[in-house]
């Protein structure tokens, strides 16, 4: 059972993601927002959602303390999974896939620690 962080602004999204993981039996908190490093705190996943603002969004994520990260993004903007991949992010991933398989995603990280 990991504990994860997850930053999901779409709403209808976010709470895909929020009820995928919590079925798989993860704790999972949605975060309006990455500017906190506090709420990094006792946590063993981060899920980035880049299908919007992906530069900026990258770009807050290697800010943060490093934590196993997994990413997602909109499948016809290759570009986003190199600057992802280039800025360290363990898993990068269509946003389809995600939706098919992020508990799977999340234990694989959880795994690697």
């Amino acid at each position: 059972m990991a504990r994860v962080l997850a930053y999901v602004p779409d709403l209808l999204f976010g709470s895909n993601v929020l009820g995928t993981l919590q079925a798989a039996g993860h704790h999972v908190q949605l975060v309006a927002d990455l500017e906190c490093p506090e709420q990094l705190a006792d946590v063993d996943v981060l899920v980035v959602d880049l299908t919007a603002d992906a530069p900026a969004r990258v770009q807050i994520v290697r800010s943060l303390p490093r934590l196993p990260t997994l990413a997602f993004y909109a499948h016809v903007e290759s570009e986003v999974r190199s600057l992802a991949q280039e800025a360290g992010i363990e898993l990068v991933v269509p946003r389809s896939r995600m939706a098919r398989e992020g508990a799977t995603l999340v234990e694989r990280l959880v795994g690697g620690q």
